[in-house]
Order: structure tokens, then sequence, then C-alpha cells
């Protein structure tokens, strides 16, 4: 009978199994980013579990393509895979998407309450919508410059919007934002329109709640605008409370699109609840009049950048300290323990300096509280004077006083 391997053994052949990431994805090692997006989207339909119902070949090649576009499109884990291979990339922080429409019940359920526990889980577009979307079979709606529409759309669906901007508009800017009140759980797409007439998604954003309500936007400002993923890292983040501050902007990344040009762009709003429906309110706008806020975008984000490296140089230093830190309230601990227990040592060596025998406790029934007296008949309590005594008692104000009446003073 051949010995069982143990689990190390089995994690190592796994490693030496794994494919090139660039040779799953069909890519060349100096592809661009949206190179390598665009071929991630066509695979991940193509061996999608809505498509492949009932095939493990299939799911498995589906994991191997989303672990791949995990590596390939993360800046610095690609930089790592490209200099040491898969040993400088953390496989089990690997962030994990979700289907939705692939999960089961109870799996669904579980998701729901990692997501209301605060643990951030990345979802995926259904396939049926990605497919009817590359088909050119949806259904697309007008959404008219700065005129806000509110509608609800269905768990796993979308509503396109198509959206006209004119060569003065592309060159001031243009804004999407969507938002709910209801604090609804949704995604907002851009898609890129195909020579056939189908549309392939290009960029999604997820909700992220902002004060009272989830929002969700797209700016195309003509520079580099920053968009910031929260489920970076979240999975160290839960097991090291620390991490959730230095690693809070590691998911502050560039926007693969910064402007778009003249013409028709399509949008769309897909429900990312669990269990219900989305409430929300889509409007776009020309940033013609926004040229202060741009600025200030601008601003606030190149400090957000400078600051990412400053925390980063700042947790080296903090975790130098912490562990000192450490180390001297573990023997501050530990050198309190031992003098007490010389002290402890040295009355008890004290106390052994005598013959006499040793005293005994008095009980409870040999006490006397309060003050005494003596009387012929032994200790007595001090009594309050009574009533009647106090009465006997002459004061000033009670003596009589006589006085003839008949004589003049």
């Amino acid at each position: 009978m051949p010995a069982r391997r143990s689990r190390p053994e089995k994690h190592d052949e796994a490693k030496q199994l794994r494919r090139d990431p660039y040779e799953v994805l069909g890519v060349s090692r100096n592809s661009t980013d949206q190179e390598i997006k665009s071929a991630y989207r066509k695979m991940a339909l193509k061996y999608h579990p809505d498509k492949n119902a009932n095939d493990p070949e299939a799911a498995d090649m589906f994991k191997e393509v989303t672990f791949s576009y995990n590596i390939l499109s993360d800046s610095d884990k690609r930089r790592q895979y490209d200099s040491a291979g898969f040993e400088a990339v953390e496989s089990e922080n690997q962030d994990l998407e979700l289907d939705l429409s692939s999960l089961g019940t109870v799996n669904t359920m579980f998701a729901a309450l990692f997501s209301k526990l605060g643990v951030p889980i990345k979802t995926t577009v259904s396939a049926t919508v990605l497919e009817e979307a590359l088909n050119g079979v949806v259904s697309i709606h007008p959404l008219p410059l700065g005129q806000p529409l509110s509608r609800k759309v269905e768990k796993q669906c979308a509503h396109f919007y198509s959206v006209t901007i004119t060569e003065e508009e592309a060159m001031n800017g243009f804004v999407c934002r969507v938002q709910s009140s209801d604090k609804s759980k949704f995604k907002l797409l851009y898609f890129d329109q195909e020579g056939n007439g189908g549309l392939s998604l290009a960029l999604q954003e997820d909700s992220t709640k902002t004060g009272k309500v989830t929002s969700a936007g797209m700016y195309f400002l003509r520079f580099p605008v920053y968009r910031l993923d929260h489920t970076v890292n979240s999975i160290a983040a839960a097991k090291d409370p620390d991490a959730a501050f230095f690693k809070k902007l590691e998911g502050f990344q560039p926007c693969e699109i910064t402007e778009l040009k003249a013409g028709n762009h399509v949008f769309a709003v897909y429900g990312d609840n669990f269990f219900k429906s989305a409430s929300y309110s889509i409007e776009s706008l020309c940033a013609a009049p926004f040229a202060e806020e741009k600025e200030k975008l601008r601003d606030v984000e190149a400090q957000i950048l400078a600051k990412r490296v400053e925390i980063s140089k700042f947790e080296t230093e903090y975790r130098e300290v912490l562990a000192q830190f450490t180390e001297m309230t573990g023997r501050y601990a530990q050198e309190m323990q031992e003098i007490d227990e010389l002290l402890k040592q040295r009355n008890e060596i004290h106390a052994s300096y005598t013959i006499a025998p040793p005293m005994k406790r008095s009980t409870s029934k040999s006490r006397v509280k309060g003050p005494f007296r003596e009387s012929k008949d032994g200790p007595l309590r001090d009594k309050k004077p009574s009533i009647r005594d106090r009465t006997k008692k002459k004061k000033w104000f009670n003596i009589h006083l006589k006085v003839d009446k008949r004589k003049p003073c």
C-alpha cells in the first residue's frame, strides 16, 4: 500500500504543476494591462461555471485563469513573479472573486454573512449578463447629460445606458456616478463597443459606503484618476490588526482609462446584492463646471500617493519598535514576578526568627465594636442620653425671672 502524502508534500506538488500565468492567459510578457484584462475576460467567459455545468475540467480551468489574472493584474505581484516566480507571490492572499449566479443557496448565505460582518468579498459579473452584452442582445437606454435617472435593478441583472458626448465635452472631462440611498450593493460597468455590435466589459467599480449612501463613480478627466480597492489584502488585515492600517492604501491604483473620445459610450448598473434588488440613481456630467474640483482631486490624490510611500517606510520602523516594546514589556513582567518572589522569601525568613508560639487570631465573638467605658460591673458601652435626661437639664432660655410689674424699671 503506497504511503500517504503529507499536506506540505501535496502543496509543493501543486506548486510544481502550476503553469505560467502568461501561458494560461495566452499573452506575452510585454503585454499591456488592457491586453491582459481583455484576454482574461474572454477566457473567464469561455470557462465560466454558468456555461459549463458539471464540467470539472472547465471549473479547474476557470480557477487557473482567475489565479493567473490575479497575479498579472497587480503591478507589484506581476513584478515579483517576473523576478522570482511563484515563490515571490503570496498565493494564500490572492483575492477571491465569486460569481453569485453560480453559488448555491448555502454558499450564498455564507457570503452574505461575511459581507455583513465587514469582510469585503470580490464578486464577478454574471456570465449571462456578459454573454448577452457580447452578443449585442441587451436593451440600452439613453442617459442625457445632467439628467439623473432613478431605477431598481434585480439581483445579478444589469441596466445598460448610452451616453453621447461631444469633442468639447470630451476635452473638458466626463464623469458618471451612481448612488443608492438604500445602501444597496451594485457595480458600475463600462463597456467597449466591438466591431460586430457587441459589448465587452472594460471597467468595473464596486459600490462602497460613503456616509448614508453607497456610491460608485468613473472619472475620465484626462489625467490619472485613482480608485481604491477595499478587498486588497483584506485577509491579511483580518489576521493582523496593524495591517488594516498599513495596507489601507495598497489598493489605491490608477484607473486604466483616463479619457473618453467623442461619440457614444455604454455604461451599466449591475445588481450585486445577494438576496434583493438594488435601488439606485445614475447621472452623467460634463466636468467643465467643476474646474476647481478637478484641481483639488489631482492635488489630494498626489498627497495620497506620497502618503502611501511614507507609510510603507514607517511600517518598517514601527515593526522594529513594536518588537522592542513587546520584548521590554515581557521582561518587565518577568522582573516584577522575580522581585515579588524574592520579597516573599525575605519576609518568610524574617518571620522565622522567633521562639514565641504563633499568635491566635481573635474570633468575632470577642470583638467589641465602638468605644466603651468602665463601670462597677465591667466595661459598658457609652449610651446616648435619653429624652427624659435631656429635659431635666436647664437651659439659659428657660430660667424664670421674677419681676415686679408694679415698679418701674
